[in-house]
């Protein structure tokens, strides 16, 4: 008999049923010996260390731990009943389900968390862009300047005007050096341009044609002084600033020249200021519908109707009650071709501004920008109304 196999302990294995046949792993048979020495010699046996888990502890079936302790006291309690099935058994549980993992483990392939949706953002007001309270009292303090300078002295509205040209030609002159390396001459222009209002209001339209061929004349002399390289370029930029900021606004004097010229000017001036007021009012209120979102995406068809409904009945009113001998019918017809003129005139202004790359000419009036900002719509209204009042209602 080799005792060295004797009590071997055996190899640890899976722990199979019974009655599926020798178990994989499994102590080998121990040694044959003869009944009186079995009585002699009683082996001990090897308390195992933990019961396999899905195991019991009085079956003997599965394989002892070499690691085990010897005494049987010396071992820990798990602390779970072991007489009791444990929930999840390998022998009895399909494949499919899933394993347990090990206490503190953490698992491989854990459940997604359900989607929650964000929260939902909350409302945001519409903003107009700008400083309204600075905006209103600019235009508050602007108009209570053209008023009083208008319905007391008509010399001292014109050098208003004169001032007014100067810092718009000085403000479009600079962006377009800034931006686009043009250098029209603004000496010239300066000069031909406060000429050009006042010979307007002193000699009528012939005064104010002559101002302006004489104001291209000297951008083309004063633009030679310097080197040749884009004098074209340089010379045109100078002829259309002197034709769309002087040139259009010496319309104004000549509404001023007639008897009741200072009630046309403020017909043109609140007709052109109602047209904004209700174009932004509605467009802020009601606009969905872009009228030139390439050129100005915040304008608006529904924008454009409340400029042309609020100039109308402004221009109803105003001819009814301003003007000589004007009838309501033609305030109609002249707050149409306002809300008109000073819209396609806001637009063009925006179209130089998107070409420079700018929101605003200037800085120069907080809440509304510069000079230029405020006359967009003024200028290309200006010879509208004054044809329209002349046709109505004459030039006296």
């Amino acid at each position: 008999m080799n005792d060295s196999s004797w009590g071997a302990p055996p190899q640890a294995g899976y722990w199979g049923p019974s009655d599926q046949g020798p178990v994989q792993g499994a102590a080998p048979a121990g040694p044959t010996y003869d009944a009186p020495e079995a009585q002699q010699t009683r082996p001990m046996s090897i308390v195992p260390d933990e019961p396999a888990y899905g195991g019991h502890q009085d079956d003997d079936r599965g394989a002892a731990r070499l690691s085990g302790p010897l005494f049987r006291d010396e071992t820990q309690q798990p602390p779970y009943d072991v007489r009791q099935p444990l929930p999840y058994d390998p022998r009895t549980q399909p494949s499919d389900t899933p394993q347990a993992q090990p206490y503190g483990a953490v698992p491989q392939n854990p459940e997604p968390m359900p989607d929650v949706p964000p929260p939902a953002p909350a409302p945001q007001k519409k903003s107009a862009g700008r400083d309204l309270g600075a905006a209103i009292g600019v235009g508050v303090g602007l108009g209570a300047v053209i008023i009083a300078s208008l319905f007391v002295v008509k010399a001292v509205f014109v050098g208003v005007v004169a001032v007014a040209v100067v810092v718009g030609l000085w403000e479009l002159t600079s962006r377009l050096q800034e931006r686009k390396g043009i250098k029209a001459p603004l000496v010239p222009l300066a000069v031909g341009g406060a000429a050009m209002v006042v010979a307007g209001y002193v000699r009528g339209a012939e005064g104010a044609w002559v101002a302006m061929a004489l104001t291209a004349l000297a951008v083309l002399v004063w633009r030679m002084t310097e080197p040749p390289e884009g004098y074209l370029r340089d010379v045109t930029a100078g002829v259309f600033a002197a034709f769309y900021v002087p040139f259009l606004a010496t319309f104004v004097a000549l509404m001023l020249t007639a008897d009741d010229g200072a009630w046309r000017v403020m017909t043109f001036l609140l007709l052109t200021v109602v047209s904004d007021t209700g174009a932004y009012a509605v467009g802020w209120r009601f606009g969905t519908h872009k009228l030139a979102p390439r050129i100005s995406p915040g304008k608006t068809r529904e924008g454009l109707f409340g400029a042309v409904s609020f100039a109308m009945v402004a221009g109803a009113l105003c001819m009814q009650f301003l003007i000589d001998d004007g009838s309501w019918w033609q305030g109609l017809i002249l707050g149409f071709a306002v809300a008109a003129s000073a819209t396609l005139g806001d637009l063009g202004e925006s179209m130089i501004k998107r070409d420079l790359g700018i929101k605003d000419m200037g800085t120069l009036l907080p809440g509304h920008g510069g000079i230029m900002d405020r006359l967009d719509s003024l200028l290309p209204t200006a010879p509208v109304v004054w044809l329209l009042l002349v046709l109505f209602v004459g030039s006296g």
